[in-house]
C-alpha cells in the first residue's frame, strides 16, 4: 500500500503442568530454541528511545503495571546480563524475534504489501510453534504458546500495528483523527474474549466481549504502552529519516488469529493514514469520549454500538467507520489491489454487521469465537461464567495447527484464508522482496559471520578490518531499497556489496 507496515505480536507462555513456570525464563528458552546454534544476540538497543514523544520532548517515566517491581526484584536475581534477557534472534527473513519480559515477541519484517504482512505474520506462529515443539522435546512437558491479549488475572499484552507515514501532518491533527476510528475498528477487529477484565482482575466472568483489550485503555493519548494505556501511542521512533517521518505505532488492537481479520484491520487503517496525511479527516469526526466508547463497544457483542459524536449527536460505531469509509473512496491515492480489496471487504463486512455480526463468522475472530462457544454452552447446558468457557476462549489462540481451536476450524473450511500455506511457509523463511528487510534478512544470511549488529535502521558489518555502517533507515522509500537489493543479489561477498553501496 505503498508504505511500510509491520506487526509486533507479544505470545501467552504456559508450561502444561499443575505447578507454576517462570514465564520470563520460559520465553527465554524458547527464543534459544530458534536455531540453537545461533551466535550471541547483535540487535543494536543503542538505537531504540521509547521515551521519546511525538507531542514533544522526552517522557520523564514510562508507566508500568502494579505488579512490576515484584517482576523486577525477581529479574535481579538472574544471574543474566540485559542482552541474554532480551535473547535477540534476527531472523534470515528480515524479522526480530526475542523475549519482550514475560512474553516471546515476534515482529515482522517491513512489508509493503497488504497480503505479504498477513503471510509474514502467520509465518511468527510457525517460527514459534516450531520453537515451542523444540522446548517440549528438551522438556518433556508441552510448551505451550497463544497468540491472545489476556491471562485473566489482569495482565494484557499487546499487539501492535505499525505505518511509517509522512512527518509533515501535525502530530495533534494525527491523535484526533485516528481517536473515533481505533475506539470502532473493534467491530470487524476485536478477538472476542469471555469476560470483563482490568488491571485489577477478572470483574464479570460471563460476559461476552467484542476486543480483548479495551478494558485496559485509560487515556486518549501518551507514550506509554504497559500501564495507563492510550487508544493513541504517541512514542516516536520512526526506524527512518526524522525529519520526513514519523512512525504511527498503534497499540489499541488484538492479535487476530482470522487471516482476514488481520488485513482487514491493517488494509482500513492504513487508507486512514493516508487521510491523514491529507488532512482529509474533518474536525467533525470525533467522539465525545473515545476511551468510555471503546469500552462499551466492546462489551456489547449483540452488534448495538451506539455513540456519541463531539457535536453532541447521536451515532453509532458502525456509522462511524463509514463515515472513514466514504472519505477513503473518496480521496485514497491507493489504486492498487491491496486497497481495492480493503475498500470493497470494508463496506460488505460494515454491511454485514448491520444486519446480523453472523453472517460474518467465517471471517471475524470475535464472531467466530462466539458462534463456537455458543453451540458449546448449548450442548453441554453451562452458564457462560463457567471456567471452562474462559478456558476454551483460551484455546481458540493456541497456535498449534494440531490442537487449537481456531485451526480446527480453518480445518474444516470455518474460517476464511487470505493467504495460501505456501505463501505462509515461504515467508518463514524469506524476507519480502520489495523493502529494505531483504537487505536485513539476505545480508545475513549470506554474510552473518561479518554482521556486528542490527537495528531496523542499521546493519553494521565487519569488512576490511573495521566496522562500516549501513544506513537501512535512509531505505525506507522503495527506490532507495531496490537499488540495494540489486546491488546485494549481484554481490560475491560483503565487501562487494559495501562497494557498491559506496561504504568502502
Amino acid at each position: 500500500m505503498n508504505r511500510l507496515m509491520g506487526i509486533e505480536t507479544e505470545y501467552g507462555i504456559a508450561l502444561d503442568q499443575e505447578k507454576e513456570s517462570d514465564p520470563v525464563a520460559e520465553s527465554i528458552a524458547l527464543i534459544h530454541c530458534y536455531r540453537p546454534d545461533d551466535p550471541a544476540p547483535r540487535w543494536d538497543y543503542s538505537r531504540e528511545d521509547p521515551f521519546r514523544d511525538a507531542q514533544g520532548g522526552r517522557a520523564a517515566v514510562l508507566h508500568e503495571h502494579p505488579d512490576e517491581k515484584k517482576e523486577q526484584k525477581r529479574d535481579a536475581k538472574r544471574p543474566l546480563t540485559y542482552e541474554q534477557v532480551k535473547s535477540d534472534r534476527i531472523l534470515f527473513n528480515g524479522a526480530r524475534l526475542y523475549n519482550d519480559h514475560a512474553h516471546p515477541e515476534y515482529s515482522t519484517p517491513e512489508c509493503r504489501s497488504l497480503f505479504d504482512l498477513v503471510a509474514h505474520d502467520k509465518a511468527g506462529e510457525r517460527i514459534l510453534l516450531q520453537c515451542a515443539r523444540r522446548r517440549t522435546e528438551h522438556l518433556g512437558v508441552r510448551c505451550l504458546l497463544y497468540k491472545n491479549n489476556t491471562d485473566f488475572r489482569g495482565h494484557s499484552y499487546g499487539c501492535h500495528d505499525n505505518y511509517l507515514m509522512s512527518r509533515e501532518v501535525p502530530f495533534r491533527y494525527v491523535r484526533e483523527s485516528l481517536l473515533a476510528f481505533n475506539a470502532t475498528r473493534q467491530i470487524y477487529a476485536g478477538a472476542g474474549k469471555v469476560g470483563i477484565e482490568t488491571e485489577r482482575g477478572l470483574k464479570t466472568p460471563g460476559h461476552y466481549q467484542v476486543a480483548q483489550r479495551s478494558d485496559f485503555f485509560q487515556v486518549k493519548a501518551s507514550v506509554d504502552t504497559m500501564h495507563k494505556r492510550p487508544l493513541v501511542n504517541t512514542r516516536d521512533e520512526p526506524h527512518a529519516d526524522p525529519s520526513k517521518y514519523r512512525r504511527l505505532h498503534g497499540i489499541a488492537g488484538d492479535a487476530n488469529m482470522s487471516e482476514y481479520a488481520t488485513a482487514l484491520k491493517i488494509g482500513t487503517t492504513a487508507l486512514v493514514v493516508d487521510l491523514i496525511e491529507q488532512k482529509a479527516v474533518p474536525e467533525k469526526l470525533r467522539l465525545t469520549n473515545p476511551v468510555g466508547a471503546a469500552r462499551r463497544i466492546s462489551r456489547n457483542a449483540e452488534g448495538d454500538w451506539p455513540v456519541r459524536m463531539a457535536d453532541g449527536s447521536r451515532s453509532n460505531a458502525i456509522e462511524v467507520q463509514r463515515a472513514y469509509l466514504r472519505l477513503a473512496e473518496k480521496h485514497t491515492r491507493e489504486t492498487g489491489a491491496d486497497a481495492e480489496w480493503t475498500l470493497n471487504e470494508w463496506t460488505r463486512v460494515l454491511d454485514a454487521l448491520e444486519r446480523d455480526p453472523m453472517e460474518l463468522r467465517r471471517e471475524l475472530d470475535w464472531v467466530a469465537k462466539k458462534w463456537a462457544l455458543t453451540m458449546f454452552v448449548e450442548e453441554e447446558g453451562l452458564d457462560w461464567d463457567d471456567p471452562w468457557l474462559r478456558s476454551l476462549d483460551l484455546e481458540y489462540h493456541n497456535i498449534d495447527t494440531d490442537e487449537g481451536i481456531f485451526y480446527d476450524l480453518q480445518k474444516a473450511e470455518e474460517m476464511r484464508r487470505v493467504v495460501s500455506e505456501a505463501a505462509v511457509v515461504a515467508a518463514a523463511f524469506s524476507p519480502p522482496s520489495d523493502t529494505r528487510a531483504y537487505v536485513r534478512g539476505r545480508a545475513l544470511e549470506r554474510f552473518g559471520t561479518q554482521v556486528q549488529a542490527a537495528q531496523w535502521g542499521a546493519l553494521t558489518f565487519e569488512a576490511e578490518g573495521r566496522k562500516v555502517e549501513l544506513d537501512l533507515a535512509s531505505l525506507a522509500e522503495y527506490e532507495a531499497a531496490a537499488r540495494h537489493i540489486q546491488a546485494l543479489d549481484a554481490s560475491e561477498t560483503a565487501e562487494d556489496f559495501l562497494r557498491a553501496a559506496g561504504l568502502l
